[in-house]
């Protein structure tokens, strides 16, 4: 088991990519496996201070050597998929193989889409997602590549330098715990992250009917990570 921190990085504190690189060696130091951080454009119409995400991976991934880092979760159907190809290549280079790809639906909708006229249809943003996948797995494999979705064309091409990672970077899915749909989706690739609103985090029985299904659904032998989350007020060492 390893232990990780998922920060939302908006706000006062968190939206100063200075600050998140220097808790990133901070927790590096302290012991930590992993450091991720939440990947939004407006979060509410609070309209916090936030960085761009993947400069703030950048900063956290020459601040550290040995943690785990990514995003929790990239909202893929907002975003160009060879965008983020290019994006996801650099930061695993930089960081000598240590990204992790978070992906998802995205939420909150209604602002992370809706206040930049973007699709908000859950159906479609799936099959984008889905359609991003295979593209980013395409183009990071070095070699020609081309696609023809519902929502994407690529002419043939290739992208290169590949991951330091391979055969790729590990992708973990994040979805709603008690949803069929993204658990089959995690089933393609190499992690699931439910969600779960609220105080009470996923109980043993949940994760177990979690886990059946998702394993009903794999076609492949190889590791594959469970993210269980939680809350620590973070005033109390020992807890």
């Amino acid at each position: 088991m390893r232990f990780g921190l998922s920060l939302p990085a908006f706000g006062n504190h968190y939206g100063d990519v200075h600050y998140l690189a220097n808790m990133a060696r901070e927790a590096e130091a302290a012991g930590w496996d992993g450091f991720f951080i939440w990947d939004h454009m407006i979060f509410d119409p609070s309209f916090y201070p936030m960085p761009d995400t993947w400069v703030a991976l950048a900063a956290i991934a020459m601040q550290t050597s040995r943690i785990k880092l990514g995003a929790l979760v990239t909202p893929l159907p907002r975003r160009r998929p060879w965008k983020v190809a290019r994006e996801t290549v650099s930061v695993d280079r930089l960081s000598n193989g240590r990204l992790i790809a978070g992906v998802g639906l995205g939420d909150p909708v209604q602002w992370e889409y809706g206040f930049f006229g973007e699709e908000q249809d859950a159906s479609i943003r799936a099959k984008k997602l889905d359609e991003g996948l295979d593209i980013l797995a395409g183009l990071w494999g070095g070699e020609m590549f081309g696609y023809s979705g519902d929502h994407y064309h690529l002419e043939p091409m290739r992208f290169r330098p590949t991951p330091v990672q391979q055969p790729r970077i590990p992708i973990w899915v994040g979805g709603n715990w008690d949803k069929h749909a993204p658990q089959r989706r995690a089933a393609r690739w190499d992690g699931y992250m439910p969600l779960k609103w609220g105080d009470e985090p996923l109980s043993p029985a949940q994760w177990q009917e979690i886990m059946a299904y998702i394993q009903q659904h794999r076609t492949s032998h190889t590791p594959y990570d469970w993210v269980h989350g939680g809350v620590t007020p973070g005033d109390d060492a020992t807890q």
